[in-house]
């Protein structure tokens, strides 16, 4: 199996403070045995904070590549983690407002793209795991989902002598656990760097945008504040930097009394009802369906929203309540909006690539 994890690109500088980071050794001391893994990061985007309990090796990353491609973590295996996250497609589940698992049950949230994982800080659309070792694990275990106990897990791969040998090489001892399993698995998913999409480009000057992208562009990045003459789409306020997300957990006006609780499913808390974590917009045209239940087709559906289809409720984002009902863009506006969020799309994971 082709190892998959080099991003490379020339990078983002960024909507907002500009960031340069170059390939850095990342994390604690080693295992006996393994070479550390040289993460190559795409100009633009900041060195990721490796965990220093699970520093990158070459062996810790291939084994978790390998338990990405495994069904045996499923219960009857025939799922494994890219079934719901193909890499030919920014490891989303393209096309399906929500997944199905191993018994034919669907479940109630957007399989969300995984890439720039290293970078964030709680995981899920409601931030219920704070690690991406502990989300890696979560999947395996829903009954909605591959419907697997860790324990069986374990068996499955004990008895296969190749994990066996590759355990021990990524871990510098032997035994197969379920600890271990996650920290693989958030190994090859923190080499999962996108970064160099056609506005990297440009913004490097190496392509050029049309007048319709950059009219996008203008849109992207201006406020909406007709007090001050501004009429922007307002995105780069939740969607700006090299990352384009702050991550944070918003309402963005979706429903006026939320069917899903979202963060307030994890924290308990009134004021958290509705709120969900804020993606990327890197991508979008190559992880379709849009929102955390998938209810948006398309881009256009989801411009559409935030320009006229805001809806109020009392945990509404701020910034959003201040513009009622949406930023009310013109349909020529919506279009170059549209246009510009295309131009975002990392090749490394456009649907015709071709990995494992």
């Amino acid at each position: 199996m082709k190892l998959v994890h080099i991003y490379r690109g020339i990078g983002f500088l960024g909507i907002g403070a500009i960031w340069i980071a170059t390939a850095q050794n990342q994390g604690g001391n080693i295992p006996p045995g393994t070479t550390r893994y040289k993460l190559v990061v795409p100009v633009g985007l900041p060195t990721p904070p490796i965990a220093g309990d699970n520093p990158l090796t070459v062996e810790g990353v291939a084994l978790g590549q390998r338990l990405f491609f495994e069904k045996k973590l499923s219960g009857n295996n025939t799922q494994a983690c890219s079934t719901c996250h193909r890499p030919n497609a920014a490891f989303s589940d393209v096309g399906n407002a929500v997944s199905t698992g191993i018994t034919g049950a669907k479940g109630t949230r957007n399989a969300p793209a995984l890439f720039n994982l290293a970078y964030q800080h709680a995981f899920f659309w409601d931030g219920r795991s704070p690690s991406l070792r502990a989300q890696a694990l979560a999947p395996i275990q829903n009954p909605v989902e591959m419907n697997q106990t860790l324990t069986a897990t374990v068996q499955k791969l004990s008895a296969d002598s190749t994990y066996v040998s590759q355990f021990a090489k990524a871990f510098g001892s032997a035994g197969i656990t379920p600890a271990r399993i996650g920290l693989a698995l958030e190994q090859f998913e923190s080499t999962i760097l996108a970064g160099s999409s056609k506005f990297d480009l440009f913004q490097q000057g190496k392509a050029t945008l049309t007048a319709q992208e950059q009219r996008g562009l203008f849109l992207f990045r201006t406020p909406f504040n007709p007090r001050q003459n501004q009429f922007g789409a307002d995105c780069a306020r939740c969607h700006g930097g090299p990352l384009m997300s702050d991550f944070d957990f918003k309402n963005n006006g979706l429903d006026t009394q939320p069917k899903d609780l979202g963060l307030a499913d994890f924290t308990n808390r009134p004021g958290d009802i509705g709120k969900f974590k804020t993606p990327s917009v890197r991508n979008l045209s190559a992880s379709g369906p849009y929102m955390h239940d998938g209810r948006f087709q398309t881009l256009e559906q989801v411009v559409e929203h935030y320009s006229d289809g805001i809806l109020p409720s009392p945990t509404l984002d701020p910034g959003l309540a201040r513009e009622p009902g949406g930023v009310r863009l013109s349909p020529a506006d919506q279009a170059a909006l549209v246009a510009f969020l295309k131009t975002l799309v990392d090749p490394q994971f456009a649907p015709t690539v071709i990995r494992p």
